[in-house]
């Protein structure tokens, strides 16, 4: 029925019709900004959810298409060049800390995540196929991203129809998490029961705007931002993203495969673009505090960027595809994120972490570093940025190792 109103196979939107992509993600992401900043109900929504909840609306009903090239640029260009552009005043020396407290929440969380992942094994694998090697690759992706989704599903040997309804599953569950997430912060519950000193300090930030005005339009007010500011940050974003990704490819060359785990581990870590992106950056941002400090307008485009990016995030998003094909799917994969939202907040009250501790971690366990990312700057939690994109990339190097323990467990 759904089909035959909305013809997803051939969208309005030819996936072949960069520009008018390009027009609408760029309007998508424009309006949530501006319905953000201009009223109290899309700023307690947020932007991020605005964008995404436009993106998903438009993919299922048929006006936009689910997968494009466009779309691959936005993940391949746009957000590795958003990443140095809001590390640019990341001093090292003052994350290292936050950078340390996260990783244990980040790996009760990975702890939750194959816990999960095993019992929803039992509680579905009568009704679903190859769920040992689909248990391992939910427990990979849900630790690490897409790579060691990639990876797991090679090692496992899965087949092409159960790769296509694991993809479908974690794009639509991975959408709806992150509303809650981004929500979660604006529940009197949660203010309640844990700690939330960032949320505190952006209200503190909006409160101190002019009267009338969200808390993201006090925060976003007008800077002075020369020429000069925009060309410094965005070629500084370029050669950093260059060199990064040099670096990335030397080391997959050199390190040898297949000689053992250690190798493996160092060339999954060494090899990996995002962690070189976020490493020089914050290397810049420490040798040359008074050159990039001083640089004004890198957080506007890399947060524009970021927003962009949220948009694309919700368009594979296709409930059509998974009521029809595999629901039990997306009931097993939303198991394994409730068992790691479980252990996140439950053992991070106990340890005595914060709310924005918690959320960005279970954000970079079940989306990745660059999610969680957008997540902490979306919500105007800045000096997490840089600690969470590195606590979530060490996330891709121990991702497939979790997910091996599990599908081998399970027999597969």
């Amino acid at each position: 029925m759904w089909g035959e109103l909305f013809n997803l196979q051939n969208p309005l939107i030819g996936a072949d019709n960069s520009w008018a992509l390009w027009s609408v993600c760029v309007l998508g992401a424009a309006a949530a900004i501006g319905l953000e900043q201009r009223y109290a109900w899309a700023a307690k929504l947020t932007g991020a959810i605005l964008a995404l909840i436009f993106a998903l609306v438009l993919s299922n009903l048929g006006i936009i298409p689910m997968d494009a090239p466009t779309w691959d640029i936005v993940w391949g260009y746009v957000v590795p060049l958003a990443i140095p552009l809001l590390l640019l005043r990341c001093d090292i020396r003052k994350i290292g800390k936050d950078s340390g407290r996260l990783l244990i929440i980040f790996l009760v969380g990975s702890v939750g995540t194959s816990a999960g992942a095993i019992g929803g094994y039992y509680l579905f694998r009568d009704a679903i196929p190859e769920l040992g090697g689909l248990a391992g690759v939910f427990t990979g992706t849900y630790i690490g991203g897409t790579v060691n989704f990639v990876a797991l599903s090679d090692t496992f040997d899965l087949s092409q129809n159960m790769i296509s309804a694991a993809t479908v599953a974690d794009n639509l569950l991975m959408a709806g998490y992150f509303f809650l997430l981004l929500a979660i912060p604006s529940l009197s519950f949660f203010r309640k029961h844990f700690t939330h000193p960032h949320v505190d300090a952006a209200e503190k930030r909006g409160q101190t705007g002019e009267t009338g005005k969200t808390e993201a339009a006090s925060y976003w007010e007008s800077k002075n931002i020369s020429l000069w500011d925009i060309a410094a940050c965005m070629a500084s974003s370029f050669l950093i993203v260059t060199a990064s990704g040099m670096a990335a490819d030397f080391f997959s060359c050199c390190i040898p495969k297949g000689e053992g785990p250690l190798f493996s581990m160092l060339g999954s870590l060494l090899g990996n673009k995002y962690l070189w992106i976020t490493t020089i950056s914050m290397a810049c941002a420490t040798a040359a505090p008074g050159f990039f400090g001083k640089l004004s307008g890198s957080e506007e485009l890399g947060t524009f960027m970021i927003y962009i990016f949220f948009f694309v995030i919700g368009v594979p998003a296709s409930i059509l595809l998974i009521l029809k094909n595999s629901p039990l799917l997306l009931l097993f994969a939303a198991f394994v994120v409730l068992i790691n939202m479980l252990f996140s907040f439950f053992f991070g009250s106990l340890i005595g972490f914060s709310l924005e501790e918690i959320i960005l971690t279970s954000n970079a366990n079940i989306g990745g570093p660059t999610t969680a990312a957008a997540m902490a700057v979306s919500k105007g939690w800045t000096k997490l940025v840089g600690p969470i994109m590195l606590i979530g990339t060490f996330g891709y190097v121990v991702g497939t190792y979790f997910g091996l323990f599990v599908g081998n467990l399970l027999g597969y």
